[in-house]
């Protein structure tokens, strides 16, 4: 068994490092943040020559350190690990834990010999009150549950195997040291349990604790799929007899939303050049996560896939969406129609563009034409990929539309530029 190198994680928080501003590493909980920091980051630091000294650990969540989830306590015990003009690395893991935490950490803005870095498992430091207070001098790092390509370098197995085992238990770091599917599944469903809901139920006070949870349910059941607020108030209509409405619903999605459990991509009218409001597709950061919901019944490897794509796009950094391309079709009358047609995910990185679509299988040539009708229809030269849940050669057609495999689009940290 190897270890389990981060390497797009500590490289962002070495170019971060002595910005002048608080690194804040956020993330699911139990996705890897203390062992980045407290571990990897503080490796990478010795072996810079950083004395032992000049590295400050503090976890929030040690019962032993109770009391500095004071904030006074804390600034007081930070201060008095500071000696001399020598550069100090100050690591807070879950600071979410100390109330007015914002003016602890803007204490050490200031100091010349101060670095400060923390970890949280909630947007509520990342709030609008927050970003006020910080003036812009938060810069935040977001870390997910491990790629299929961190998985599958900790593990000797084929990697035909290793996808199928990482489709269905996730990326959560725990789960590469568990042998059983019983030990696999059984954590996956404690943890879901007994902290990602706690955590969420506890901290906004669900009132409707049933409803949250078939809401979940839906969400889980659907990933890759349209929807909002009002259609899932219908569902709740129609199969629950439950009258909630649109707006409960809009808040409870935005409480998950920002536990940071699952991920909202909207719609983006690539023609028009505009965003669409609704409907949303909604993605969990770990399949694992989301098979635990509902108790691992599903077996829909299509979208499975197409959310662990999505995930792949967001931890390289990319701003994704959803694709809508509207095109006039001709039909065999004559006649004209206005259709829309639909692309995975349009990824934006600065000046990059890539349109990517996700095909579990293209073994017909119905289902060829199917998954490239939206690429085609697309009338800008960036670069249009098609993801095949399959082994395949790299390859790249008349329109320009590149083809490969899943295999080389998770493993290949540079699969977009092949």
């Amino acid at each position: 068994m190897k270890s389990i190198q981060r390497d797009i994680y500590l490289n962002r928080l070495i170019k971060r490092r002595h910005n002048g501003r608080i690194k804040i590493v956020t993330g699911v909980r139990r996705s890897g943040k203390t062992y980045l920091l407290f571990t990897l980051f503080t490796k990478w630091l010795k072996e810079q020559g950083v004395d032992d000294a000049h590295i400050i650990q503090i976890n929030l969540e040690d019962r032993r350190n109770k009391s500095l989830r004071d904030p006074d306590m804390l600034l007081e015990y930070i201060d008095s690990k500071i000696h001399g003009a020598d550069m100090h690395y100050i690591m807070v893991d879950e600071i979410q834990h100390v109330p007015e935490f914002e003016d602890v950490l803007n204490s050490y803005l200031q100091m010349r010999n101060a670095d400060v870095y923390v970890t949280g498992s909630n947007a509520r430091f990342l709030s609008k009150d927050v970003i006020t207070t910080f003036r812009g001098r938060g810069d935040e790092v977001r870390i997910y549950p491990l790629s299929f390509s961190e998985y599958h370098s900790a593990l000797d197995r084929p990697m035909e195997a290793t996808l199928q085992e990482y489709m269905m238990y996730g990326g959560l770091p725990q789960i590469v040291f568990m042998e059983t599917d019983e030990e696999k599944t059984a954590f996956l469903k404690e943890i879901y349990e007994q902290t990602y809901l706690r955590d969420i139920k506890e901290r906004y006070v669900i009132k409707h604790e049933e409803e949250f949870e078939v809401l979940l349910n839906i969400l889980s059941s659907t990933v890759g799929s349209l929807t909002n607020p009002q259609k899932l108030a219908n569902t709740f209509d129609t199969l629950k007899k439950c009258d909630l409405s649109a707006v409960t619903i809009k808040k409870y999605l935005d409480y998950i939303c920002d536990s940071f459990l699952v991920e909202r991509a909207s719609r983006y009218d690539v023609k028009g050049k505009k965003y669409i409001d609704t409907p949303y597709k909604y993605y969990f950061v770990d399949s694992g996560l989301k098979n635990a919901r509902i108790n691992f019944r599903q077996n829909d490897d299509s979208h499975t896939m197409e959310n662990i794509i999505y995930n792949e796009l967001r931890r390289r950094g990319y701003n994704v969406d959803v694709g809508v391309v509207p095109a006039v079709i001709r039909g065999e009358d004559g006649k004209q129609s206005r259709r829309q047609y639909e692309i995975d995910f349009v990824c934006n990185l600065g000046s990059k563009r890539y349109y990517v679509q996700s095909a579990y299988r293209m073994e017909t040539e119905e289902k060829i034409i199917q998954e490239e009708t939206s690429l085609r229809n697309v009338d800008d030269s960036f670069k249009k990929i098609i993801v095949l849940g399959q082994h395949t050669p790299i390859r790249r057609n008349e329109a320009g539309i590149t083809t490969m495999s899943i295999y080389d689009f998770l493993l290949k940290e540079n699969s977009l530029e092949l």
